[in-house]
Formats: structure tokens, sequence, C-alpha cells
């Protein structure tokens, strides 16, 4: 039976989610938690690091920054701008890139910056989303990978040692305390955190027919070639208040574009709108887990005072629990066709992984589906 935060609407379910003594999740007491950080000496020590890495002779970047062209990277990269760094973007292109994806890719980059954008083998890149999918029900298990790989792997190549993520996602959507408060990412925070679902790159091999050369893109450099450059990869949002709404709005100030509507799945029109394939992705989480995107941006908008847990919850009923028939206007048959897999294949996969301890079942123990394919949870009323 699934419980949930007494202050917002996140379940008892979600990986490496505490709760205290009252039921509040660890996320929330993680924001609570920032009204105490001193965020001016944060700035300074933001400044001062990166004044450390600065390239004094200007002959190579100071830094690099993974960036997808999303509301996040866009703010982190105006962020680096305004503090007079030259950073190189680094894109690890999305599974399926979206036409808006694309767009903001290119509004991105005209903001005035150098960006290498690396994109995978279209034929490996569909047997991953495959392999991902029929192993741990993660159709984006290449790109979760990718975008911690690819980063990391041209910083060794270009002698670039300081990386610049976002967000450290275990603050703000709670996880074990010792990473909450991580402003490097190590790899031991990539192999833990960072989306490999206990499947290893070198599983894959001779898996589908792929060979060690299929899968350079998604293999860590290696310690010594770490030690070698120095490479460095901070948490912006460990030194500045993270604010996913915030961001959107900054960057639509310099020309990010949003979807026409809330995204499928979502209650929001800002983000994820880069990969066709992440409607399925988020799909999948809510069928393990019993939430979805919509928990998640209701959960962070409570917690900031826009939501009352009242209307974050209605928001949930309505668009989390939604089988991914569409996503950003592209019909789920046309996602996965490169896969080579029909709908049917794919409704099997995801009663395979949907966790029967949380959702309805029929007399037989078959689940209970409506017209459209939507599973309801069991205590879905009782919240």
């Amino acid at each position: 039976m699934l419980t949930y935060c007494t202050h917002c609407v996140m379940p008892s379910t979600k990986p490496d989610l505490h709760f205290s003594p009252t039921g509040v999740c660890n996320a929330c007491t993680n924001y609570l938690d920032r009204e105490r950080v001193d965020w001016q000496q944060r700035d300074r020590d933001l400044k001062r690091l990166l004044q450390e890495y600065r390239c004094p002779s200007g002959t190579n970047w100071d830094c690099i920054v993974p960036v997808s062209g999303g509301k996040d990277s866009t703010c982190q990269v105006l962020r680096l701008l305004q503090l007079g760094m030259t950073p190189l973007c680094v894109t690890a292109t999305t599974c399926d890139l979206s036409d808006l994806g694309r767009k903001n890719l290119d509004n991105l980059r005209a903001l005035g910056v150098d960006l290498i954008e690396v994109s995978g083998n279209p034929k490996v890149r569909a047997k991953l989303n495959r392999i991902g999918l029929l192993e741990v029900g993660d159709i984006s298990w290449p790109e979760h990978v990718s975008i911690f790989t690819t980063p990391v792997r041209l910083a060794v190549q270009l002698g670039v040692s300081l990386i610049v993520y976002g967000e450290n996602p275990q603050n703000e959507y709670g996880g074990p305390a010792a990473s909450t408060q991580e402003k490097f990412m190590t790899r031991r925070w990539l192999e833990e955190f960072g989306g490999l679902l206990g499947l290893r790159v070198s599983d894959l091999i001779g898996m589908e027919g792929l060979r060690p050369a299929d899968l350079i893109q998604y293999t860590y450099p290696s310690d010594e070639e770490l030690r070698r450059v120095g490479v460095t990869a901070l948490f912006l949002g460990y030194f500045a208040p993270w604010d996913g709404y915030t961001n959107a709005l900054i960057a639509q100030g310099y020309g990010f574009t949003t979807y026409p509507k809330a995204v499928e799945g979502s209650i929001v029109n800002y983000e994820n709108l880069d990969n066709y394939q992440t409607g399925i992705h988020d799909y999948f989480k809510f069928l393990k887990f019993g939430f979805g995107r919509a928990t998640d941006l209701a959960c962070m908008h409570i917690r900031r005072g826009r939501l009352s847990r009242e209307q974050g919850l209605q928001l949930v009923k309505m668009h989390d629990c939604n089988f991914p028939w569409m996503y950003l206007g592209k019909p789920l048959q046309d996602i996965l066709a490169p896969l080579e897999m029909s709908v049917d294949e794919f409704v099997a996969i995801c009663d395979r992984f949907t966790n029967k301890r949380i959702f309805q079942l029929d007399s037989t123990g078959q689940l209970l589906k409506d017209r459209q394919g939507n599973l309801k949870k069991l205590n879905d009323d009782n919240l």
C-alpha cells in the first residue's frame, strides 16, 4: 500500500526517499534546509572556484557545460557567460530529437557559445533503447548514460578540467543524505545515481550483436585519464537556489520556446521538450513506483508555495496515470518504429514491469485497465 509525504504528494515507493517521524519526505526537508544556507557565501565560493579553472591564456575553453537546449541548460550557460567564463557546450543528442528540441538547441547556441553535438550511431542507439526497455524498463537508458559520459570523454580529450552540471537531483527530488549536499559529481555518484539501473555498459557486449566499438560514447574514461586532466564536475545547484520554473521564465526571455500546452504526462509546458521517447520513460516510472513526472512537478511547486497539496493532488490524478499514446504530438507507434517494436509488444513489456502491489487487479490477478489502457492505483481515492 502506498503512503505519501504529508507535505507534498511524493509516495514512499520512490527509491532512496526517506520520511521523518511526522511523515515529511527528505526532498521537502532538503528544500526547507535551504533557508539556512548562506547563498551569498556560496556565490563567492563559486566565483573563486571558477577563477581557479579559468584559462588565463584564452587558448582553451574554461569549462564544459552539458546541454540539451532545455530551460535549465540555457540558464546554466547564461550564468557562466555572466560570470565571464568561456564555456564549451556539449550535447549528447537525445534518442529521438524533437523539432522543438532542435529549435531550442539552435537558440542556445545563438546566445554566443561554441557547441559540440555528439550524435550516436542511430542503429546502435535503437538497439540500446530496446535493450534498456526489455532489460530494465527504461527506454532512455542510453541517453541517461551518455549525458554523463560524453561530456567527460570530451573533457579528457580536449584537456578541459571543469564540467558544470545544473541541479543535484538527489537534493531536488530526495535521496540518501550524504548525496543531497554533493557539490561535485564523482564516478561513485554516476554509478549510484546516473541512471545505470544495474545495467553496466560492459554487460551490453554481445547483446544484439553489440561490440565494444559500438559503445565508445557510453563508456566512462578511466581513473587514470581523469587524473591526468584533473577533471572535476560540479553541480551549479549547490551554489545557487535551484528552481526550474524561474529557469523557464529566464530562458523564455532569451528565446527558449515552450510547448503550446501541458506536455503529455506532465502539468507544465516548459520541460522535457527535446525527446519524443520521454513520455515512455516517465510512464515506466509510474508503472514501477506509482508516480510520474506530474508528481515530480507538483511536489516542487508545493514546496515553493505555488500549489496547495490538494491542488497538486488533483493535477497528479489527471496527468500521471495516462498511457503514453502520444508525446509532443507524435503517436506511440511512430516512436516505437525505430525499435522495430509494435504497440502490442510494448504493452506486454509495460505489464511485465508494472508493480502489481500498488495497482488494482481483477479476480484473476490481471491488471485492471480502462478503455484507454490506463491503470488505477490501489489507494488513489484515499490520499
